[in-house]
């Protein structure tokens, strides 16, 4: 098969159109309706997402939280720091000399060229002490945290903490910071799984309210956990998509959620309604579904937990995801990828028909990105 060049992947995005706040209501985003078979749009509202589904449909959603993970930080010489906690990696005793008590993080940090291996970074009112342990290649460090009291960095972060916000999302001072800290979080994140650098976005837009619809619907939902990186946004530097390294994040699939995957397990029961669609909420549930689907073809006695750097790309198939909800998302992005495979598993069509429907989400001025609006594909 020919290369498809990541140019193919790119669109044209007026500025105005990158959402910088969410929507007043979470159910009031947009919606665009892609109907495959039908190869049509609709243009709805995502409150109207009840009469869109059928009874027996299943919501897969992530509910990881995203951590206040971006905390400023000094140098004992007064220079300002950022760091930005994307994944735990470690505690003292994983690491030779490390300090008992200390825990290890990958990270990003601003001044990252002036800040080599050693450096030392205080948190507000000493809440923490950071060394940079080792730097990478991709731009990530190493780093050691030390707290008074050996709290965990993830309770410091949830209280000095800033929401990490993608840097498209302009904020120029700490006005915003409560509703951030509200609204880039799923109603449904799970407060004992703080694993997320990011936020599953195409779960903002649900309330508790439409779920209560759904449930009258005969709509189920299960939940699973994949710990959003970073990794998920980076853009395509490569001529071709097939060159892109994709990185590799943590997931764990319950075994409800495993049951529901397979027709045969369907909590329905002996003689109940057939199972309907399996519907990925975002992005980050569908790859975890199809990384378990890709080497299991039943349900596990316990919960399976793996890592999976499972790259969806036309021509992928499909074999758990029957309809998927998802945001607009960046151009020469991975997850563009997935939606273009997605309009047409097993071939290259969805290529051109993703271009297509994104001219016509800018034309009729939809809002792009975290805080955007969303699509359904069935």
């Amino acid at each position: 098969m020919t290369p498809l060049a990541a140019e193919l992947f790119d669109y044209t995005l007026p500025p105005e159109l990158i959402a910088q706040e969410p929507a007043a209501r979470r159910d009031q985003s947009r919606l665009l309706v892609v109907d495959r078979s039908a190869r049509s749009v609709q243009h709805r509202v995502f409150a109207e997402l009840p009469a869109l589904l059928r009874e027996g449909d299943t919501l897969f959603r992530n509910n990881a939280t995203v951590i206040p993970a971006r905390l400023r930080a000094r140098r004992p010489t007064g220079g300002q720091v950022e760091c930005l906690l994307l994944e735990q990696i470690g505690g003292g005793g994983d690491s030779p000399g490390a300090p008992s008590g200390s825990e290890t993080w990958l990270c990003l940090v601003k001044p990252g060229r002036r800040l080599p291996a050693g450096s030392i970074f205080l948190g507000e009112g000493n809440a923490f002490s950071g060394e940079i342990a080792a730097t990478g290649d991709d731009g990530a460090v190493r780093v050691r945290f030390q707290t008074p009291g050996g709290e965990p960095m993830v309770a410091v972060a949830g209280r000095l903490g800033e929401m990490p916000l993608p840097p498209y999302i302009e904020r120029k001072d700490a006005s915003h910071r409560e509703e951030d800290r509200r609204r880039y979080q799923t109603v449904y994140a799970d407060p004992a799984r703080p694993v997320a650098a990011a936020a599953p976005t195409a779960g903002l837009h649900f309330t508790p309210e439409l779920f209560a619809a759904l449930e009258e619907k005969g709509v189920r939902k299960f939940d699973l956990t994949l710990h959003v990186g970073l990794g998920t946004f980076r853009p395509i530097s490569a001529p071709t998509i097939e060159e892109h390294r994709m990185h590799r994040e943590t997931y764990e699939l319950p075994v409800a959620a495993q049951c529901a995957l397979f027709p045969g397990s369907s909590n329905a029961g002996p003689g109940g309604p057939a199972p309907g669609r399996r519907i990925a909420v975002g992005t980050t549930s569908a790859r975890a579904i199809e990384d378990f689907l890709s080497s299991h073809d039943a349900p596990l006695v316990g919960a399976h937990i793996s890592a999976t750097s499972l790259y969806l790309r036309p021509p992928s198939p499909f074999r758990g995801v029957d309809a998927l909800i998802t945001n607009f998302h960046q151009p020469r992005s991975s997850l563009l990828c997935l939606v273009a495979a997605f309009l047409a598993p097993g071939s290259t069509d969805g290529v051109a028909w993703l271009r297509e429907i994104y001219a016509e989400a800018v034309a009729n001025r939809y809002r792009f990105f975290s805080y955007g609006d969303a699509m359904l594909i069935t």
